[in-house]
């Protein structure tokens, strides 16, 4: 049977995958400028035999495994490479050789679970029918993000794939279990730019000014109300603000004050009246006590969806390769992903890799400077994604 040969590869090259991402998290890299790490991907499909491979958005890659019929379907598997600017914690052999650059995201275990797929499903190509695109994709940290580029650049063309699979890290999750949801998952995120102007001067002498700070403290709670009284409650959204800079001293009233948000849902018609809402309350509070206005709305990435009856064959795949016991269900989740370019264009199916292991302290949440994996997830990982892709084929 396919599955346990695609098992059996999984186990056996285990140890590879393993050394990847070790060699890809000490040697992370920022958002577009994955140079080396693509250089290492292109040089890891080589010595599979892969040899279609294209460069795509200037950091990414597209390589092409030709099963037979190749022209009767293809499916798309995508995997990300950029880290994070976080100085690591972690007392490992693989910690980070670049300060303040860390796989904190755990796009390393992407990339290194793609390459391990990409191996296994080279092997058993004269086994299926059709063709699995691999995406190496850059940037998914920093918008525009790196998906809307690579789709710019033709990566889902020639041949276009009727679906995408991608998988992301859960440290939520035990390891050995993976995690569906179909339909809405993900959601849009935008990025707050604010500037509230007034006239600084000495904090004795109040009436003399048009205090920013005071101005700035009205406006960021009204524009609580955006969520709370604006939005549907049936339509998830979350507004904070994670940065105020206002500097002044003790004594001494800046003349002006800038601030960073973001804001976050599951509904794209909502999410434009949202934007709109937010600089109209802003904009009236500021002015009504005096200050002048800048708020900038950089649109981020857009809400992600799973397709119904891709997320419906890929969970049972999982829980044919896994057993039911080791599939879950997913609640909504607000963080976001530019994968969701993807399921814009064609079918997509996002899913998550357990990687949590108590007994071995492993339970740091992403984005953080202690965040590691239980590296048996790689087996998973690799395996997985190409009984899935393998699968998918062979559906109608």
């Amino acid at each position: 049977m396919v599955k346990d040969k695609i098992i059996a590869l999984a186990r056996s090259y285990k140890t590879e995958i393993i050394a990847n991402r070790r060699h890809l998290h000490a040697h992370p890299e920022l958002s577009f400028q994955e140079y080396k790490t693509m250089a290492f991907v292109e040089e890891k499909l080589k010595s599979f035999g892969i040899t279609n491979i294209e460069k795509k958005a200037n950091t990414g890659l597209v390589a092409l495994i030709e099963g037979k019929n190749p022209g009767q379907k293809t499916v798309a598997l995508r995997g990300d490479m950029d880290a994070l600017p976080i100085l690591e914690q972690n007392e490992v052999s693989y910690k980070s050789t670049e300060p303040g650059v860390m796989h904190a995201c755990g796009h390393d275990v992407h990339t290194a679970s793609l390459l391990g797929a990409a191996k296994i499903l080279h092997e058993i190509k004269d086994g299926f029918e059709g063709t699995i695109k691999l995406i190496f994709q850059p940037g998914e940290e920093l918008i525009p993000g790196g998906a809307s580029l690579m789709i710019k650049d033709k990566a889902l063309e020639n041949p276009k794939p009727s679906s995408i699979i991608g998988q992301h890290v859960m440290p939520l999750i035990p390891v050995g279990k993976v995690g569906f949801r179909k339909g809405m998952y993900m959601a849009s995120a935008d990025e707050l730019y604010i500037t509230v102007k007034g006239k600084g001067g000495h904090g004795a002498m109040p009436e003399t000014l048009v205090d920013p700070v005071l101005i700035a403290s009205h406006m960021i709670v009204a524009l609580q109300q955006v969520v709370s009284r604006n939005a549907s409650p049936k339509i998830p959204s979350v507004l904070s603000f994670g940065r105020i800079e206002a500097l002044g001293a003790t004594n001494i009233i800046p003349n002006e004050v800038k601030i960073q948000g973001t804001f976050r849902t599951l509904n794209e018609e909502w999410r434009a009246k949202a934007h709109q809402h937010m600089v109209k309350i802003a904009k009236g509070i500021v002015e009504g006590m005096g200050g002048e206005l800048d708020f900038e709305v950089r649109k981020g990435y857009p809400f992600l969806k799973n397709a119904e009856a891709l997320t419906e064959r890929a969970q049972g795949a999982a829980i044919d390769y896994l057993g039911s016991e080791n599939v879950v269900d997913l609640d909504i989740w607000m963080a976001a992903e530019d994968f969701s370019y993807y399921t814009q264009e064609i079918d997509g199916c996002f899913y998550r890799l357990g990687t949590r292991n108590e007994a071995k302290g492993i339970t740091s949440g992403v984005h953080t400077p202690t965040f590691d994996i239980d590296e048996d997830a790689l087996e998973i990982g690799a395996g997985l994604m190409a009984f899935i892709a393998v699968n998918e084929l062979k559906s109608k």
